[in-house]
């Protein structure tokens, strides 16, 4: 007979679970036996991932239509979820992707992008992680990327939306330690996702035909969201802190802190292969 699994019976909140990084370890959990709150912008996604995440073996589910951008959506969902108990693990995955330079970004641009990928971060752990340090436990997870400790002209915007989560998760991993709470920032490089589908092109370097390009390599390269989503899991198993996923993600984060010039060749030969014009 199966032994117990660690996860089975505990909250789990996932945002951004509609797809990529966030459906597989919405998925990851329930096959835990997990009880799962899956929030996502994408209304029309959620029912089709309530019935695979039940499909997978959750405890239970609910899907809930979530704008982590939004103060109010964000303070009502803990709400919510905190009515029936603070939950053990909060997975902070809703993002957006932006390629381009400073010179070429919008102020627009960065509203989008920082709404997303920051305050949705920032919205999380300002609701959540008050009732996991009154409870004494629970594990946070922000998922940022590799850009998150190399940044470049080519992301720009989302790289520094991308450092800043890095940040606040260190500091919060202090703040909240001796309250019994961890917090882990994972940092995945070039993963098989939709983020590309979506992604805004600005700048001459970056033409909109470009997309097709990128989008071909993120599939060849085919690095799954479930490899992200075991490795998230084993991370709050051990609550581990800065967490680099891929082989990229580690070159980057050994060579920035070990050879910084090499680290910014590799990382712009990259990209310069990504964006150049057909």
């Amino acid at each position: 007979m199966r032994g117990r699994r660690m996860f089975e019976g505990q909250s789990v909140v996932v945002t951004g679970a509609a797809s990529g990084i966030g459906r597989a370890t919405a998925r990851a959990f329930a096959r835990e036996g997990a009880r799962l709150y899956a929030c996502d912008l994408a209304a029309a996604e959620l029912p089709g991932l309530e019935k695979e995440l039940w499909a997978e073996g959750a405890k239970s589910v609910r899907t809930l239509r979530v704008d982590v951008g939004s103060r109010a959506d964000m303070a009502e969902l803990c709400e919510t979820i905190c009515n029936e108990g603070s939950p053990d693990v909060l997975v902070n995955n809703a993002g957006v992707g932006l390629a381009g330079g400073v010179l070429d970004t919008t102020l627009e641009d960065w509203d989008w992008i920082v709404n997303v990928n920051l305050w949705g971060v920032v919205h999380g752990c300002h609701f959540f992680a008050p009732k996991m340090a009154a409870r004494g436990s629970g594990q946070i997870v922000n998922v940022a990327s590799a850009a998150g400790f190399y940044n470049s002209e080519a992301m720009a915007a989302y790289g520094t939306t991308k450092y800043a989560v890095v940040g606040l998760s260190e500091a919060l991993r202090d703040e909240l330690a001796p309250r019994g709470v961890g917090v882990t920032v994972v940092c995945p490089g070039f993963i098989n996702t939709r983020i590309v589908d979506n992604m805004r092109m600005r700048g001459a370097g970056y033409p909109e035909h470009a997309r097709a390009r990128v989008q071909h390599f993120y599939q060849k390269r085919n690095y799954s969201p479930d490899r992200v989503a075991a490795a998230i899991l084993s991370s709050v198993r051990k609550n581990r802190g800065l967490v680099p996923i891929t082989p990229e993600a580690w070159a980057l984060y050994l060579l920035k802190r070990t050879a910084p010039n090499l680290s910014h060749q590799l990382l712009n030969g990259i990209q310069g292969f990504l964006s150049r014009r057909r």
